[in-house]
């Protein structure tokens, strides 16, 4: 059974910075690939970034690209999301997710297994 348990959200004000970790029990980690997304109110899930096994390949949506940085340690079974320059639209409950494959989909359904999210609240 894979869980994953997502922190580092709050609230910053426009223009600052957070760093979101995602941790992951159960063995296998380091063989798939992770990613992250995030839902506001009223609009469908995004993909932000995904991350190879190794974190050889990275993806980026073009909302987030310059400003959020995918990493991971797997020896720490943990993906993390830099976020600079957070803008008041950045606002949204954030997730991080399994892939089904060691290469990160480009899509929100290639992805199997959900944290629960955290919500991160950028005011103007």
């Amino acid at each position: 059974q894979v869980q994953l348990v997502e922190s580092g959200g709050g609230l910053v004000q426009a223009g600052g910075s957070l760093r979101l970790s995602c941790a992951a029990s159960g063995r296998s980690f380091s063989d798939y690939a992770m990613g992250w997304f995030r839902q506001a109110p009223g609009k469908e899930r995004e993909i932000l970034a995904g991350i190879s096994k190794g974190g050889g390949y990275i993806y980026y949506g073009e909302s987030v690209k310059g400003r959020f940085t995918i990493s991971r340690d797997n020896a720490k079974n943990t993906v993390y999301l830099q976020m600079n320059s957070l803008e008041p639209e950045d606002t949204a409950v954030y997730y991080c997710a399994r892939d089904v494959s060691d290469t990160p989909s480009h899509r929100v359904d290639g992805y199997i297994y959900w944290g629960q999210g955290t919500q991160v609240t950028v005011s103007s």
